[in-house]
């Protein structure tokens, strides 16, 4: 389908125009204009409330998955690296915990420019959770996104926690406004973490791409975090730490996972 609606975020005037024509007077000889072309009304209009840099993440992504999708004949990768977003930083966050409730621990693996940068563990509790400790996870990953984001760096934070991530990215707003109560004025379990979540999620939200993958599919950055969460729940690493050994990627998948 042709594009016929496009945004202007930067120009000589902003918003969602159905002519090329007139995005071109209106970018013209402006070499820092951001502007981009959809093919629906509704994606353009749902485009302009957020940035320039999500909606190109956003692309990123679809195009990522339909480039997936045509060469999905072919043989499967083996722990596959990262999904096909082609952002700067991708941040993978994972929890562990067994028994549930039981001793849980928090994982991290961080890949710059497509490759492995380094792992991080540890936020051992000995009667936590898995929700808790997903959630701490996912705190620890926006705490690395606001200095990557600050840096003009495209950031992906990647977990297999759709748990968390609907609690932070769509039921939070909406507790917030009830005065951080559920329907029926219901009590919020892991409340305290939400909340501090929640919180560094609206300030770096328009900048930042937030994806649900699927656990234990050999996703490499997602089982490398799982690894990490595991080996912060056995070794009872309460503070969050980096990893110092080798990162020996097959030596690490090697190892206990949750």
């Amino acid at each position: 389908m042709s594009k016929k609606h496009y945004v202007v975020w930067k120009g000589k005037k902003t918003g969602v125009f159905d002519t090329w024509s007139t995005v071109q007077g209106l970018v013209a000889g402006m070499p820092d204009a951001q502007y981009m072309g959809f093919p629906s009304l509704e994606e353009a209009t749902a485009a302009y409330k957020d940035t320039y840099t999500k909606a190109l993440m956003k692309r990123s992504l679809a195009k990522g998955n339909a480039s997936a999708s045509n060469t999905s004949n072919s043989a499967p990768k083996k722990h596959a690296a990262s999904t096909s977003v082609k952002a700067d930083i991708q941040i993978y966050c994972d929890g562990a915990c067994s028994p549930n409730p039981g001793k849980s621990g928090s994982g991290m693996a961080i890949y710059t420019k497509g490759s492995l940068s380094s792992l991080w563990y540890g936020l051992y509790k000995p009667n936590g959770t898995n929700n808790t400790a997903e959630l701490n996870a996912l705190l620890e990953a926006m705490k690395v996104a606001k200095k990557t984001i600050a840096q003009q760096q495209t950031t992906q934070i990647l977990s297999d926690s759709k748990y968390s991530i609907d609690c932070i990215t769509k039921w939070a707003k909406g507790w917030k406004t009830k005065g951080w109560k559920r329907g029926k004025g219901e009590e919020i379990k892991n409340l305290e973490i939400i909340q501090e979540c929640f919180a560094l999620y609206e300030s770096i939200k328009s900048n930042i791409v937030i994806t649900h993958v699927k656990g234990h599919a050999n996703i490499e950055g997602n089982e490398l975090s799982d690894r990490m969460a595991v080996f912060a729940r056995t070794h009872k690493e309460v503070k969050f730490v980096e990893y110092k050994d080798s990162l020996n990627i097959p030596i690490i998948l090697a190892m206990p996972s949750g």
